[in-house]
């Protein structure tokens, strides 16, 4: 008898597609092997706008991680109300944003909730807003190590604004964050040299910190690509995100992160305007849009080129389309997985081969009660 491929699901006929579906045996799989590479629970600091699933932060928090990072205030609830200890916002609050993480410390006394800064006014209004809710909010200072979307180079201002967070009642200097998403080499070497060069000036100026009496708890440091290269010392916190589902983006890019796509999307064939082409219910509105095709990668047809795509369409071109029937499902796995989550409203997990349950995507929106 021939086995079943592992994407196999027994009771398909009764999902509707496009679907979002997570392997729950895939994601214990990856959760052990970022547990793993990090050398324990304590070191971890994942990011969770990948899943935005409380039922995963939950089950993190079982295997020992405490410590979270996000990027909405949506996200930070999320995690506080599935038993995070300690939630980074890693977004300058602005606007509103320091009243609602002032509101959220105040709603989950338990949980230490900390954003990032990189400005003095980004610092002034969390302190306004902790001190109008009489909270104590914790602040990263936010560091640029060469990728330039936010952050401050090491150096006097630097040294300025963590005096100031210091200084000022009701925030708490916890640290230094800087992350490195424009290291994302093929080549693990080559990663870990760019590394290197990238976070040494960030260490000095975490020593001269020390040296000034400026205790400096955490350097939050990295993302997925760079997971292994930062685990690998021992001096800063991990904070990993795609990791829990992966995609074939990283995949391909990464062997020496072996990690399992652990979400798929469920598509059927629902025409077949020529006798090599086939038209899938699998649009924009289900898969990330923004990377050039192929933006899902199907294991039934890998070889399949896409001709066009809309908005609930998707048209592949195959010498093997004779061999798929109208109604028939494909299992796709995305190239980027964190913003194809958050374009669908809930997941069908699939457990033993099954679909089993349905989870709500918690914080696909940017606010839950806050």
């Amino acid at each position: 008898m021939t086995p079943h491929a592992w994407f196999h699901i027994e009771n398909e006929a009764e999902l509707a597609s496009p679907a979002l579906l997570l392997y729950r045996e895939r994601i214990e799989h990856n959760l052990q092997l970022m547990l793993k590479i990090a050398g324990g629970p304590e070191r971890l600091r994942p990011h969770v706008k990948t899943h935005k699933l409380q039922h995963l932060i939950v089950r993190q928090v079982e295997l020992g991680i405490t410590k979270f990072k996000a990027s909405t205030i949506a996200e930070a609830e999320m995690c506080a109300a599935g038993g995070a200890a300690d939630v980074l916002l890693a977004m300058p609050c602005v606007g509103p944003g320091g009243h609602r993480l002032a509101q959220l410390a105040l709603n989950f006394p338990q949980t230490q909730f900390s954003a990032i800064a990189d400005d003095e006014a980004t610092i002034r209004t969390l302190a306004s807003a902790a001190q109008q809710h009489g909270v104590n909010l914790g602040v990263f200072l936010e560091m640029d190590c060469g990728m330039g979307r936010t952050g401050i180079l090491p150096g006097e201002a630097a040294a300025y604004l963590v005096h100031v967070i210091k200084d000022t009642p009701r925030l708490m200097f916890r640290g230094l964050h800087a992350y490195d998403g424009h290291i994302h080499d093929a080549d693990l070497e080559t990663r870990r040299a760019r590394c290197e060069t990238a976070y040494a000036p960030v260490l000095e100026f975490r020593q001269r910190l020390k040296g000034e009496g400026v205790i400096v708890q955490e350097l939050v440091a990295g993302g997925s690509p760079t997971f292994g290269v930062h685990a690998s010392l021992p001096d800063r916190t991990l904070s990993p995100g795609t990791t829990v589902l992966w995609d074939f983006g990283y995949g391909e890019k990464h062997p020496d992160l072996p990690f399992l796509p652990a979400a798929v999307l469920l598509a059927r064939v629902i025409s077949k305007p020529a006798t090599d082409r086939l038209t899938l219910d699998l649009g924009h509105k289900s898969v990330a849009p923004e990377n050039p095709h192929p933006r899902v990668r199907f294991e039934e047809l890998p070889e399949a080129e896409v001709v066009m795509q809309s908005e609930e369409h998707l048209v592949l071109q195959t010498d093997r389309a004779h061999e798929f029937e109208i109604g028939q499902a494909l299992h796709g796995i995305p190239r980027h997985v964190c913003p194809t989550v958050s374009m669908h409203g809930e997941a069908v997990i699939i457990e033993g081969g099954s679909a089993t349950q349905i989870w709500p995507i918690t914080a696909r929106n940017r606010r839950i009660t806050v």
